[in-house]
């Protein structure tokens, strides 16, 4: 449950910051709204407006919560809050009129909603818990995001970060632990490592100082309007002044497009990782200057923009299987890079096994094994799923929410690699439809079915596999038509499978 924070005078210092210095800083505008008693709006009640709400509470802001559900179906926390002094009001047409001082919205609310648009008109400023973070730490901050690998790119280098004995670590930011309320006991020796998504990412705040962004595919078209913007949000990572090194995807054209402009902006050293190039990967872009890291005969190897060339770790040392994992090793190596030793990052590959729902081992039942890879949201992870099982390998299950993402490279990547595959959830039929139009598509070589019911589809793949094959969760979709989040899916399909008898 939400409890009280107690803070002392010098630790609500480390929110506001040097107002003197930083006069249109979150830290000023919230000590401003605390003087003068002004509200302080909270747009929605989740995961990390909880604790947020918790420290505004503590440094004496007068906080409202808007949310689109009462607090007695919000529950304990909200109940916790109340007795704090946070007013709650059900979100309708009418909200945020009272012109609040701050806003800090959830990362899921757009912010250009008319509302938020005229409270920003009328003077007030808009925010965000991990903009905050970002704004006062005194840590150095690490900050990866893009359409796949973060989570696991995030938690590789943290762990590399911990095994080399750097400080305390922070881990959060998308990962879903909300940091800000640890910021008193940060220190400039420590280090924030986080994940951010392009929700987080859509109002321009601080660039960490080493940021990261893996590749760059259609996702989340469903809330951006397109992918430009979609685009323009992820670069928001590294435009800011406290960016020194950009690491990036040479091998996407997206990616490899924003090195060359950021490389011709100035400001950040620039670093390119590539799983496919054997050399010259900057060269090859017109980025002479830019530092690479790349797998030359089965060793990841750093070269540096002087020509120098070290080996660094082995890719058969990796632990967890795949092509996108040997990438995310690249990205986080790039990223630690003179922070951290060879052998520390040696000891990180061969005994990291993976973040759960992230092609997660549940079980082994039958000869065949079941794979928990729920945090698949996007055609492009399923497609990295699926090339890091052998071939023809997984029966596979497909399907959630829409997010208005094109189902023709995933029917291209079901045809390619998939043994069979189970439907489900809203995009059921879309998918379907998908891999009747691909040119690859033989009903006799990958059979489909369809099971609208999500333990269903788990009892059905389980009834096609047979010993030597793999069942593999991947559903190329969000969650949210069936559970609160990726996570719930996850523990759902656990649980269905360790209940197979």
């Amino acid at each position: 449950m939400l409890e009280p924070i107690h803070l002392t005078q010098q630790e609500k210092r480390c929110f506001f910051g040097d107002i003197t210095h930083a006069p249109n800083s979150i830290g000023a505008a919230v000590a401003a709204a605390v003087q003068q008693g002004r509200e302080v709006a909270v747009l929605g009640f989740g995961i990390s407006n909880r604790p947020l709400t918790a420290v505004l509470c503590a440094l004496g802001a007068r906080v409202c919560v808007y949310d689109t559900k009462t607090p007695a179906v919000l529950g304990e926390d909200a109940t916790a809050a109340e007795r704090m002094g946070v007013r709650f009001v059900q979100e309708d047409e009418a909200w945020l009129n009272a012109s609040p001082a701050v806003i800090f919205r959830s990362p899921g609310i757009r912010p250009d909603r008319p509302a938020i648009v005229q409270a920003v008109a009328n003077g007030a400023r808009l925010a965000g818990e991990m903009e905050w973070l970002l704004e006062q730490t005194p840590a150095t901050v690490i900050g990866i995001t893009g359409s796949d690998g973060k989570s696991t790119t995030t938690t590789v280098t943290a762990l590399m970060l911990r095994e080399e004995g750097k400080g305390t670590v922070y881990l959060g930011g998308n990962l879903g632990t909300p940091l800000l309320s640890k910021l008193p006991c940060m220190t400039a020796d420590d280090f924030v490592v986080v994940e951010l998504s392009s929700f987080q990412l859509s109002t321009p705040c601080r660039s960490p100082q080493r940021a990261a962004i893996t590749n760059v595919t259609p996702n989340h078209l469903d809330w951006h309007t397109g992918m430009e913007e979609y685009t323009r949000a992820k670069t928001n990572i590294y435009r800011h002044s406290a960016c020194a090194r950009f690491v990036t995807n040479a091998d996407n054209d997206t990616t490899a497009a924003l090195a060359a402009q950021k490389s011709a902006e100035g400001g950040a050293r620039v670093v390119l990782f590539s799983s496919q190039k054997q050399s010259h990967a900057s060269a090859s872009l017109g980025l002479p200057e830019a530092e690479t890291i790349l797998c030359k005969q089965g060793c990841i190897t750093y070269h540096s923009a002087d020509g120098t060339e070290t080996p660094v770790l082995a890719a058969e040392d990796i632990l967890l299987p795949g092509r996108h994992n040997l990438e995310n090793y690249m990205t986080a190596i790039a990223l630690v890079w003179g922070l951290v030793s060879k052998d520390t990052i040696a000891r990180v590959a061969r005994t990291f096994g993976g973040v759960p729902h992230r092609l997660e081992l549940v079980r082994i039942r039958n000869g065949v094994k079941y794979y928990n890879s729920s945090i698949d949201s996007s055609p492009t992870r399923t497609a990295a799923a699926l090339s890091a099982l052998p071939p023809r390998s997984a029966v596979i299950i497909c399907g959630g929410y829409d997010k208005h993402i094109p189902f023709a490279p995933l029917a291209q990547a079901l045809c390619d690699r998939a043994a069979a595959v189970v439907l489900t959830g809203a995009t059921a039929d879309a998918i379907h439809a998908a891999l009747l139009a691909c040119p690859d598509f033989s009903p006799e070589r990958l059979p489909v079915t369809t099971e609208r019911d999500f333990a269903s589809a788990v009892h059905r793949a389980a009834s096609i596999a047979t010993p030597g094959q793999n069942v593999l969760l991947s559903p190329a979709c969000a969650s949210f038509d069936a559970f609160v989040n990726f996570e719930a899916r996850g523990e759902r399909f656990r649980s269905l499978v360790t209940e197979l008898p």
